[in-house]
């Protein structure tokens, strides 16, 4: 069976924008071209890639798998095409990075405006986002996580400090309701949770004692996919919440919120900058690596 390349690359862009169209527009072409192509690659291997109707398009079982399989290889040929391209080492291009919303210094704005200045010709597409995603086969060159929860065959870059999570409330809720002197006596509390989509579980409030970690079980008063509602909601005295310190860092500043049970809330590795090991790395992704390392 004789394959065409170009179709299988026609095809990853498919599986990523889930259009026909955006497809097109991102390679320039028409969207019947895009069709015409995904229906013969279909014909030379006998199975159906991809499942469409007027209004939607999605994989079928054997197309996902297929993605799966040929994402990783596009991606690391198209690295290995720029990186050969760009004689001088010049960074460019599109960058996409995919970012924990609670990675608070790398979000700030000061680091990716002084990437960006630094290198005018890598043009940033950055997604918010706390769904696990397998960033190679979603056609992102780099991710930014808590470590803890990084993929041992990555490699990772550390991009803040230490962090820790936070229990917090405004200091009119303690005085009406009173300060938990245990984690345990939260579930007495009313309580703000977070969650990164409806369809996920809160988010786990963890702690340590003497060593030992252990998570406890609060009856959410409310939940919210929204950090910032969250914040706004403790200020406001709705309950107790529970996060990242930096989140709450301007709050605490500003004595809209105080910490209660610290001493149950040990630091742990912050966020890392994580990408796939290649061998022919782009300039881009490069740039952006250095300019992490760089001191200050």
């Amino acid at each position: 069976m004789q394959t065409d390349f170009n179709a299988l690359s026609v095809f990853a862009m498919v599986a990523e924008e889930k259009s026909f169209r955006r497809a097109a527009d991102r390679m320039g072409v028409t969207r019947s071209a895009v069709s015409q192509t995904i229906r013969k690659l279909e014909a030379t291997l006998g199975i159906a890639l991809v499942s469409r109707t007027t209004r939607s398009l999605a994989l079928t079982e054997a197309g996902e798998r297929l993605y799966a399989d040929v994402a990783p290889a596009l991606s690391g040929m198209q690295a290995a095409i720029e990186s050969t391209g760009n004689l001088q080492g010049r960074p460019r291009g599109v960058l996409r990075l995919a970012v924990s919303s609670i990675a608070e210094s790398f979000l700030s704005g000061a680091l990716l405006a002084a990437f960006a200045e630094s290198n005018p010709e890598v043009k940033l597409h950055i997604t918010v986002t706390d769904e696990e995603l397998d960033i190679v086969a979603e056609g992102y060159d780099a991710g930014v996580r808590l470590g803890e929860v990084i993929a041992q065959d990555m490699i990772a870059v550390p991009v803040s400090a230490k962090q820790r999570q936070l229990v917090v409330a405004a200091p009119a809720y303690l005085e009406r309701f009173g300060t938990p002197a245990h984690p345990r006596e939260l579930s007495g509390h009313r309580c703000i949770g977070w969650r990164i989509s409806p369809h996920v579980p809160p988010y786990r409030w963890e702690f340590a004692e003497d060593g030992k970690e252990f998570s406890v079980v609060v009856a959410d008063t409310i939940t919210t996919t929204d950090m910032s509602l969250m914040i706004r909601l403790a200020v406001a005295g709705a309950g107790i919440s529970f996060g990242m310190e930096d989140s709450f860092r301007a709050a605490i500043d500003r004595g809209e919120l105080v910490t209660v049970l610290e001493k149950y809330c040990p630091y742990f590795p912050g966020f890392y900058l994580y990408y796939p090991s290649r061998r022919n790395m782009a300039p881009k992704l490069r740039a952006l690596i250095d300019h992490l390392r760089r001191p200050g």
